[in-house]
């Protein structure tokens, strides 16, 4: 499920759709100001040129999705398929017959700062490999089980969804870049009190929509090191600790407090209750109403 949000920042490509055809239904703006959204279309002709960059994956359907191109229109999607589309690069689209898909927009300042965090160094330019109606198992499996099987609302989310940000951004940049850096080894888990100071931050933080970047500057490294230090330390990732948390500590409330079931999922960083129950009942196999009444 999908929550609509307003965004904080202008996407002229996610502007641009929202003069045609295509129908929003959802979006998300993370903190760092990379924003998601959710789209379908049908029967339509767009021209998108834009300063910014988009990755896109059909999530469903996109067949009849033809670009023009210098040698007359050519088509070539479908599901699963990719389009990254980089800053300034202009692309017509003629939309024959109805799809979904999904779209990421970036900056040139987002992969910069990512780069020079991930491998300490500045990179003198970064530009985009344009792919179109391409094929990445990486970006269908992130895209895929992490970014489409959650609810973009919910602040209990906000790690998941930072977390497979940051992967896709950091997979654009050594595959689809000019950069194409190899990932720097990482070896070891955090330092004992550092481990012990993010945990205990976590706690602490449980009832809020805690992101991979805050997690990261709490520790002081970046979040690219953090997630896998982190790993390596819990043999869990920031997200799945993070959610085990989350339900347990949900698990304790209805066991011995009288609070409802509202405020216990807010108390567990869930603002809507019937979200708190699918994810409780998928964890545990049982909802917290009958739980409770047990």
């Amino acid at each position: 499920m999908i929550a609509l949000q307003k965004t904080m920042n202008t996407y002229h490509a996610f502007e641009n759709l929202r003069q045609h055809r295509a129908r929003l239904h959802g979006s998300v703006q993370l903190d760092s100001g990379i924003q998601l959204a959710s789209w379908s279309n049908d029967y339509d002709r767009i021209t998108q040129l834009s300063d910014h960059h988009t990755l896109s994956l059909y999530v469903h359907e996109g067949h009849n999705t033809w670009q023009k191109t210098a040698s007359g229109w050519k088509n070539g999607g479908g599901t699963d398929h990719f389009c990254l589309m980089p800053a300034n690069s202009e692309t017509t689209w003629d939309i024959r017959s109805p799809f979904a898909f999904v779209h990421l927009y970036c900056t040139d300042a987002h992969l910069r700062e990512l780069a020079e965090k991930i491998w300490d160094r500045n990179p003198a330019s970064v530009s985009l490999d344009e792919r179109i109606f391409a094929q990445d198992d990486s970006i269908t499996q992130l895209y895929r089980h992490f970014l489409l099987s959650t609810h973009w609302g919910q602040a209990a989310n906000s790690l998941m969804l930072s977390s497979a940000s940051t992967l896709l951004l950091t997979h654009l940049l050594q595959h689809y870049s000019s950069v194409q850096w190899q990932t720097p080894s990482v070896k070891g888990g955090l330092a004992p009190v550092v481990l012990r100071n993010t945990l205990a931050w976590i706690e602490a933080h449980l009832a809020d929509g805690i992101t991979l970047k805050q997690l990261a500057e709490q520790a002081g490294l970046s979040e690219f090191h953090f997630a896998r230090m982190f790993r390596q330390s819990m043999n869990s990732a920031p997200h799945q600790y993070v959610m085990q948390r989350r339900m347990t500590r949900a698990d304790e409330m209805i066991r011995h407090s009288p609070l409802s079931l509202t405020d216990i999922a807010l108390a567990c960083g869930f603002s809507s209750a019937s979200h708190f129950s699918h994810r409780f009942k998928r964890h545990f196999g049982i909802a917290p109403s009958a739980l409770r009444n047990r």
